[in-house]
């Protein structure tokens, strides 16, 4: 027997009948005969109720049976007893209903917020400039006003209300505009949607309104920048690796956070935000360069790039300290890929041409900074991270193999090849994969 739990769910000890010997929080597992209670607490242990309900959470079926032998042999009271039958009716939940409802609960707003905008799309032409103006209003306030009325009795319903609100924010504001024929400057539409959800977050505390809190400022900062440097030769490239950094920040700085929805949401975008830059700066960077009319991007614009990038290193490192060095790697990675290029020399109906592509640095910097989130995820038992890293770290190599070397071979070979690498490759990484996994578990991957 162990005298405590490791994550103070026991505070002395708990204990199981030989028969319902089982693993409870905090690692214990004991396996003990009711008929040894009298001997333990004539050692010296108690039975708290924190202790009781930590065994009673393990045979809930048997809870009434040992209650009542515990109070006939004078180990309980009948009011220690009556506060644990109360505890234990208060935790009970049903299981393996959570994810349907919250499956439910998530089609339920998309599908309603869907349906709504479709129906005053539909009729918006056929209304006056007033009645389209009280149409959006009765939108909001239909939403948010149902998620106040509801948050007592269904907190999961009331957050899928203001959630569809606060997205119905944006719709508003972008309709309100061409209702009385406003200025087009569409950041100042996202900077205002970004206020709407900044508001929710404050008032509300959810999940959701930090989430799309923390989507929307990136990208009000960041649709400002590109609309005053629209024009301007390589904008497209610090785009991108702005991009690639906010991306990195989104990937590391959340990870441990214990709210697991703004994690899964930033974790996705960051996802798809970093290699969609990278793949931009390595292959696209210097071509999107050519043709502008406004020539290279002033120097304050660039300054004012640098500064985004530096804002949101800190800003991860405010949330999780040990999201800087990732995202300082980014950082480098970011301002490397553009000039880690080689000129090619073809021919096109017999006139010459050259143009950039990766060089083989390129394929190295990428790999190793996969390999590095790899190490990063072990580091802080991240299945996430771990996960991300190996399929980073696969698409590169299949990245290299498409760009540098199927080419090279014939048709035949190529295949062979391709087969080859996808068979061993993916073999050897999915056992790689499982060590590094089970190594942070101490279970199955």
């Amino acid at each position: 027997m162990r005298s405590e739990s490791s994550n103070g769910f026991a505070s002395v000890g708990t204990v199981l009948p030989s028969e319902e010997a089982a693993l409870l929080p905090g690692g214990l597992f004991l396996s003990f005969s009711p008929e040894n209670l009298p001997p333990l607490l004539a050692a010296g242990y108690s039975l708290s109720v924190a202790s009781l309900s930590g065994l009673l959470a393990a045979i809930m079926q048997k809870t009434e049976e040992y209650l009542a032998r515990w109070q006939s042999a004078g180990l309980l009271n009948e009011q220690t007893a009556t506060s644990i039958r109360a505890y234990e009716a208060l935790q009970a939940r049903p299981k393996g209903q959570q994810w349907q409802v919250l499956v439910a609960l998530i089609l339920g707003a998309i599908l309603l917020a869907a349906g709504v905008l479709l129906f005053v799309a539909a009729h918006w032409e056929d209304v006056s400039p007033a009645v389209r103006l009280g149409m959006v209003l009765t939108m909001l306030v239909f939403f948010h006003g149902l998620g106040m009325v509801m948050r007592q009795r269904f907190s999961g319903f009331a957050t899928a209300m203001h959630a569809v609100g606060t997205i119905s924010a944006g719709a508003a504001i972008a309709l309100v505009g061409q209702i009385f024929n406003m200025q087009e400057h569409w950041p100042a539409a996202v900077m205002l949607w970004a206020a709407c959800a900044a508001s929710g977050w404050l008032l509300l505390r959810d999940q959701f309104q930090q989430t799309l809190t923390l989507l929307l400022i990136p990208a009000w900062i960041v649709s400002e920048w590109s609309e005053r440097t629209d024009g301007y030769s390589s904008a497209t490239i610090f785009l991108a690796r702005i991009g690639l950094v906010v991306g990195v920040v989104y990937l590391t700085a959340f990870f441990r956070s214990q709210k697991r929805a703004v994690f899964g949401v930033l974790f996705a975008v960051g996802a798809v935000l970093v290699p969609v830059s990278i793949g931009f700066l390595a292959e696209e960077a210097w071509r999107s360069a050519y043709g502008e009319q406004w020539g290279a991007v002033p120097d304050m614009y660039r300054f004012i790039a640098y500064g985004i990038m530096a804002v949101a290193v800190i800003a991860g490192g405010l949330h999780d300290r040990w999201s800087v060095p990732p995202a300082l790697i980014g950082v480098g990675l970011a301002f490397a890929l553009p000039w880690s290029q080689r000129v090619s020399m073809e021919n096109a109906n017999g006139s010459p041409y050259s143009h950039t592509e990766p060089n083989l640095l390129t394929y190295a910097m990428v790999a190793v900074a996969a390999i590095l989130l790899v190490a990063w995820g072990v580091r802080f038992a991240s299945k996430a991270l771990v996960n991300y890293g190996m399929v980073a770290f696969a698409l590169t190599v299949m990245w290299f193999y498409f760009s540098s070397v199927m080419d090279k071979l014939g048709r035949s070979l190529g295949l062979i090849g391709l087969g080859v690498l996808f068979l061993a490759g993916g073999w050897a990484l999915e056992q790689t994969r499982r060590r590094l996994v089970q190594s942070m578990a101490g279970g199955v991957a």
